[in-house]
Parts: structure tokens; sequence; C-alpha cells
């Protein structure tokens, strides 16, 4: 019965189950992405690290260490690197790079792309000073091979520019371009001083056969005694595996989304089925069929155009899924080799028809209590108006669903619960707004106002109206859509507004003790303002109440986590709060008989677990200072200013070896690129950090990453578009009577195209302002309360998103009811007869 049924029916049928054919065709994607990667990270997962192991550090390590460094493994690199600012001469460009000596046949797996591919041997052999750079810095800084790089003292050959280096993303660059030079005239450069930040690294190849992991465990204690990080290829291989799963999984959750419009869109079209479908229902009864029997049959119906829909969705996201390594390649550290996912498809086929028959089982219900008596009296409602309590089941079963997938998403039953509650959110917001609007049109009708006018209004509250679907599918999509743009403009004017007014934007580091002076004379006669200067102090942590690290380790009752002890610490001393900074608890750092009393930021000390009386003691560049915790402060980090998690009284440090940084504003690029070039020539160790140049960076970054997201968004949009093109076709027939009879009573062909084409245009004007409006709700929010910043949104983007929704949908909209226009009257009405 159900297949004959359906013949008449197969097109609608068809039409309204494409609605979950591009969230599962997402999800089919994500999840096919997500295995073909971690096959590829498996697979290349000595290329991630580009050697076997590595060892690195940044204070010097024993003697005893430097021997067993200088002596494992087959085949070994040296690599010293720091931070510096750099110089094109030719074109007069300056950049804050990373500086890396490197010495040894590093990287032993992957392929280092570098252009030209001899400038790789050119620079291993170091028979002259050569150098290969990043391609970012060499187009930020209008440079190419062939030019020369000045690295404080020297100047280098550029031999090549470098496109990709083992385990490192593309996007890792325009945050920190690289320049490698011989390790040979490291030294020469006059950029190792004491208190410079200086990083070593060794990288090791081992014969092939050798478990470096069980190696790496002989020797980990004393590496962790003296302060030096390891790295093998699995460690590698997990963290990386894990950082891109938690991307896959964020994905899934956004084509979830898609999927959940999808469910909308199934849970309505089949209502309006339904509907038509009541009086063949009510001859079946009156044949004796019975209400389980009548739901059994369009249930069959829908859960097989479900498991079409799916299978198509599945279809379509294998395909997708071989383009989404292009899109994330800035991302990916390595190359994704794509193909099939038979657990992907699986799950997705799987996952389509369990919302199929769910969402559809809502309206179904119904069918179980269609009287007999309807075929004789069209009017009777009864049957139908009583409370279902099996409709509450499905409701559970529902929300379980949404739960439960989630949680199989991200394996955090909190997350879960936090996306569930999410999406719950939105929807009932956007469900609230719709059937708002849907009582103030009711409400506050414009009787007075023209015959098109009202006829279009009174749709959008009459019978098979679609306001509420719209509002809530085309709503939420605008949604994701808005709360992108807005967000990314968030992060943007967070670093705008701390680089404006009279706050810092150039930031001047690594200036040494005997450098200070000349440094702020420097900057007093580019006539700039030095508006604060800082010094800083690096350190270790020697022991927590007296206990070691081992002692730690050993004593399981005690819950410090291994990375306070095992991180280096940079801390400034002074006696007072400054700006950013509330005291929490205790008191501002000072000293009492003879011991220093430390502040620490709360949060940080939380996450140590420990509290005020705790006493620690550091390791100063060899000498040992012990201190109690004596306060605890709140920062806000978001300032242009440098803050501490550790801040010591004066009159403990002041020997200490230390750096400085000083803070001053420039008016403009000119004067900022005439500084630079200035301590390039004359203080070629001290490094700046122009904000502008970082606003622009980040700029960048977003840009990239918001298209990743907007790319999963258009599953959103398209499905909410797509749910309204077959809520339209279903409801047309209903559509078409109605319109058959104004055309009868006289209504013109151009009355009816303006009554459609005005209807959608509120229609879609109406979902995408609830969008927006839920989107700058939303925004403000993690503006005033996560950001702690004002609240300033661009409106461009916006309207061109309310432009985009409301055009679309009166294209859909007047070209799905051309048949109106077309159709006379009279056949119509007698095909009703």
């Amino acid at each position: 019965m159900a297949w004959r049924d359906s013949r008449r029916s197969r097109q609608r049928l068809l039409l309204f189950m494409s609605a979950i054919v591009l969230g599962i065709a997402a999800l089919v994607a994500i999840n096919s992405f997500g295995d073909n990667l971690a096959r590829s990270i498996d697979g290349q997962a000595r290329e991630l690290l580009g050697a076997d192991l590595t060892l690195s550090w940044t204070r010097p390590p024993s003697r005893r260490t430097v021997q067993l460094a200088q002596t494992m493994g087959r085949s070994r690199s040296y690599e010293v690197s720091f931070p510096s600012l750099v110089s094109i001469p030719k074109t007069g460009g300056v950049r804050l790079a990373q500086v890396k000596g490197l010495e040894g046949g590093f990287p032993y797996y992957g392929t280092w792309e570098v252009e030209p591919l001899a400038a790789v041997q050119a620079f291993r052999q170091a028979s002259s000073r050569v150098a290969l750079v990043d391609d970012a810095l060499l187009v930020q800084l209008g440079a190419q091979p062939g030019d020369s790089v000045r690295v404080g003292t020297l100047s280098f050959l550029i031999a090549g520019r470098v496109l990709k280096t083992p385990g490192q993303a593309a996007i890792t660059t325009t945050v920190a371009p690289t320049v490698f030079i011989p390790n040979k005239y490291l030294n020469q450069t006059g950029l190792l001083q004491r208190g410079s930040r200086i990083a070593y690294k060794y990288y090791y190849q081992f014969p092939a056969g050798t478990d470096v992991g069980a190696y790496v465990k002989t020797i980990s204690g004393r590496l962790d005694k003296e302060g030096v990080n390891y790295d093998t290829v699995t460690a590698r291989k997990q963290q990386t595996g894990r950082s891109f799963a938690d991307l896959t999984k964020y994905l899934s959750l956004v084509a979830f989304v898609a999927l959940l419009l999808g469910c909308v869109g199934v849970a309505s079209a089949v209502q309006l089925y339904v509907k038509e479908k009541i009086a063949s229902v009510a001859i079946l009864r009156t044949l004796g069929a019975s209400g389980r029997q009548a739901l059994l049959i369009y249930l069959i119906q829908t859960a097989l155009m479900g498991l079409l829909g799916a299978a198509i969705g599945a279809v379509l996201g294998s395909v997708v899924q071989l383009v989404l390594p292009r899109v994330f390649s800035d991302f990916l550290p390595v190359a994704v080799e794509t193909g099939l996912s038979g657990a992907a498809i699986v799950s997705g086929i799987g996952t389509g028809l369990l919302i199929s028959v769910l969402f559809s089982l809502l309206p179904l219900l119904a069918i179980r209590n269609v009287s007999p008596l309807r075929t004789l009296r069209t009017s009777y409602e009864d049957d139908l108006s009583g409370r279902d309590p099996l409709r509450w089941l499905v409701y559970l079963l529902v929300l379980g669903f949404i739960v439960g997938f989630s949680y199989w998403q991200t394996r955090s039953l909190t997350l879960a619960l936090g996306f569930t509650g999410g999406m719950a959110v939105a929807f009932g917001a956007l469900t609230g707004l719709g059937l708002g609007l849907i009582w103030l049109v009711r409400r506050f009708f414009p009787a007075s106002w023209s015959y098109t006018w009202r006829q279009s209004l009174a749709n959008l509250y009459r019978p098979n109206n679609q306001t509420l679907i719209l509002v809530t599918a085309v709503g939420l999509g605008a949604f994701l859509i808005s709360t992108l743009y807005l967000t990314q403009g968030l992060l943007l004017n967070r670093v705008e507004l701390s680089a404006s007014g009279k706050q810092p934007n150039m930031v001047l580091f690594d200036i040494q003790n005997e450098q200070l002076a000349g440094v702020r004379s420097l900057v007093v006669q580019q006539k700039l303002p030095v508006l604060e200067q800082v010094p800083v102090v690096t350190m270790r942590l020697a022991t927590i109440n007296g206990l070691t690290p081992e002692a730690i380790r050993k004593d399981t009752s005690l819950k410090i986590p291994d990375w306070a002890m095992m991180r280096e610490y940079r801390v400034t001393y002074r006696d007072s709060l400054i700006s950013s900074e509330k005291l929490t608890a205790g008191k501002v750092p000072y000293q009492a008989n003879g011991l220093p009393y430390i502040s620490f930021e709360k949060a940080y000390l939380d996450r140590m677990q420990l509290k005020i009386g705790d006493t620690l003691t550091f390791n100063v560049q060899g000498a040992p200072v012990q201190t109690i915790v004596g306060g605890t402060r709140e920062v806000e980090w978001n300032r242009v200013q440098p803050n501490f998690l550790v801040v010591f009284p004066s009159g403990v440090l002041e020997q200490a070896p230390q750096f400085h940084v000083l803070m001053t504003r420039v008016p403009s690029n000119e004067v900022s690129a005439m500084l630079q070039r200035e301590l390039v020539s004359r203080f070629p160790n001290v490094s700046a950090i122009d904000l502008g140049l970082v606003l622009k960076t980040i700029d960048e970054i977003l840009d990239q990453i918001s298209f990743v997201i907007r790319f999963m968004a258009l599953f959103s949009i398209l499905t909410g578009l797509l749910v309204l093109a077959s809520s339209v076709i279903i409801s047309k027939y209903q559509r078409l009577r109605e319109s058959v009879l104004l055309r009868t009573l006289g209504a013109s062909r151009n009355q009816i195209l303006r009554i459609t084409a005005l209807e959608y245009g509120l229609l879609g004007m109406l979902a995408a302002l609830a969008g927006i409006l839920l989107s700058l709700l939303g925004t403000w929010a993690l503006a005033q309360f996560v950001f702690e910043v004002a609240f300033r949104p661009d409106l461009t983007p916006l309207a061109i998103v309310a432009a985009v929704v409301t055009t679309l949908t009166i294209l859909i909209g007047v070209f799905n009811s051309r048949e109106v226009l077309v159709r006379p009257p009279l056949e119509v009405l007698r095909n009703d007869a």
C-alpha cells in the first residue's frame, strides 16, 4: 500500500526528503576528510617532525647533557633560533622574523620545499654566507632570491625561497616567517648576547628498527631534571592527530547544524503532506485499516525517501571531501591522500535514515487518530485536536538523538550538552520570533492598505503558511554567516582598540641592560614617547613547598601538574599594581623578614593547585631564590602592555640576568619603518613588534579561518533555501486553489505575481533579519562578557546577507509558483470538483 500510494506523491516526497541531502553530504564529507587526515598523519608521521627525535631547551644545559646530545643517533642536526629584526637593504623593508642557525642534514624525512632546489645544497655546504627565507617574508618585504638579507651585523645572499618546511603549516609562516642561515655564521651576527631569548634544538635520525620511544624513557628523568624538552614521532603524531581531530569534530557539529535544519524541513513538509493525505487515510479507516497500519504506510514512505536522500547525500559528500584538502591546505602539516571512507558513508546513511524516521514521526502520529467520520464530514477536527502522549516520547527521542550525536562527535558530555543547549536556544529564539511576527501581523493588520499588500500580509499567517519554517531554517543559516562576520570584526577591533588613542603600538624587546640608555635615547630622538619600560627576568621553578619535580611526580596525592615545573617563567619586579591588574587576595608584591612575597595571576595559581602561603624556590640562571606566595591578581590580558603571571617585589632581582621591554607609540608607518631601520643598524639584537603589522597578520589569518567556516556554513544556507523550495512546492497545490479563486474573482496575473513576490520578499527579509538580530545579540554577549570590548558592528556585511537571502527567497517563491500564472482557472476548478 505504501508503494501504491506513493505513485502520485513521489516527486513531492523526493523534494522534501532532499532537505537532508546537504546535511548528510556535509557530515560524510567532514568525517571522510577526518578519516583520510588521520590515515595521512599516520602514514607521514616522520615528516611531521622531520626526524626520529628532537631535544630542545632554552637555557644552557649541563656539560654531561651536552655530551649526551652530541653522541645520540646515527645522524643529527643542530639548530639555534631566536626572534630578531631582519632587513632587506635593496627595498629598505624591516620585519620581525624567526632566525634559525642550522647545521646538518635536516630534514631527514619529508621534503624541504625550496625554490630553486639547488639552494638547499648550497645552504648545507655553507661555503659562503647564504640564507633561505620563507616565501611570506619575501612577499611582505618585496624581495626575491638573489637579493640580500641583513641579520644582525652580517648580510646573507638569499639563495632560495622556502615554500614549506616538514611539519610546518603554511599559515605558521604568516605569523612567524623564518630566515635560515648556516649555524657557523651565527656568532658573527652579534645577536647571541647574554639575556637574549635563544632556543636550542637537536634533530636526530636513528638506525632503522630502533625503538626511539623506549630509548627516550631511559633518559627522560635526566632530561626532565635539566629542563630539556623532547619530542618523538609517536608523540607528535598523537598531538597532531588530537589537534585535527578537534577540528573535524567542530566542523562536524557545524555540518550537524545543516542537518538539523533539514530535520526541521522534514517535519514541516511531512506535516503538510499528512494534511493532504487525511482524506485518503479516512477512506482506508472506513475500509477496515487500523490506525497503526495507516501510520506504517506513510512511515515506510518517508523512511524509504529518507534512505534515498541519505544515499544521495553520502555520494555528494564523498565528492565534496575530495575538495576539502585544498580548502584546508594552509592549515595542514601533511599532504592528505583522499579516498572513500566506508565508516563515514555507512554512518552518514544510518544517520539520515534515523532522522527521517524520528522527525517524520511527530506529524505522522496524528494519522493514528484519523476517524472514518471524516469521509462524511470534512470539517471534523476532534480526532486530531487531542493530546497524544506518544508525542512526548518522540520529543525525548529527538533530544536524545541530538545529545547522543553530539557526544559521538566530541566524546565530551559537557560539550554535547552545551551544543544541544545552544541549538535549543537558537531554535527557540528563532521560533519565538517567527510566532511573534505571525501574531503581530494578525494583531495589527493594516486594513487600509492596498489589496495586493493586504493579501501578501495575510499569507504570512494563513493556513499552510511558510513563516515559521522559513524564519527558523533560513534564519539560522543567516545567523551562522552573520555571527562569523561579526566575531571576526570583534577580534580585529580588539587589536585596533588596543592600538588606538594613546595606547602603545610599538613594542621593543630583548633590550640588554647596557643598551637601555641608548635605545631610550634613540626613541626620544625620533620624537616618540617612552610610555612604559619593564625589566624581564627568565627563571624556572626548582621546588614547590620543598618538593622537587621527581618527588611531586612520585606523590600521587599531589595534584600539581607537570607543566608547572617544566615551563620557563618570565617575570618582572615592582612594588605596586599597574592599570591592567586588580588585587583579588593577599597583598601586592612585598618583602618581609628578608623573604620575597610574590604575586601570582589568580587563574594560573588555581590551575597549579597552589594557594597563598605556599613556598616556591626559583632557579634564576643557576641561583636559587626562595619565595612565598603572598597575593593574587586579576589580569586584563587583552591590554597592550607587558602583563605577567608572576611579579616579584623590588630589591630581589635587580642583579639577575635580564632584558627590558620598552613601549612607545609611532604616528605612522613611515616613522615605524625609520625607527626599525635605526634599531637594526645600532642595536641589531633588539626586536620590535609593530602592532599595525600584527593587526594585518591577524586579519589574514582570520580571513583564511573564516573562509573555512563559511564553506561549512554554506551547507546550512543552502539547506535552508532547499527547505524553503520544498515547502513551497508541497503547499503549491493549496496555493494553486487559492490563487485560481482570486483569478476567478477578477485578480489579474500581474496582481497574483506581485502578491507572491511581496509575500516571499517579506518572508526572506524577516528570516534574514531574525538571524541577524540573533547574531547581533550573541556577538554583543561575546563582546561584553568574553572579550570585554566595545561592540561596534560593521553593518555592511549584514546588509549584504539580508539582501542575498531576500532576493533568493523571492526568486525561489516566484519560480515555484509560476504554474499558478499559466494554468486556466476552469481547469483547476474542474479538477477540484
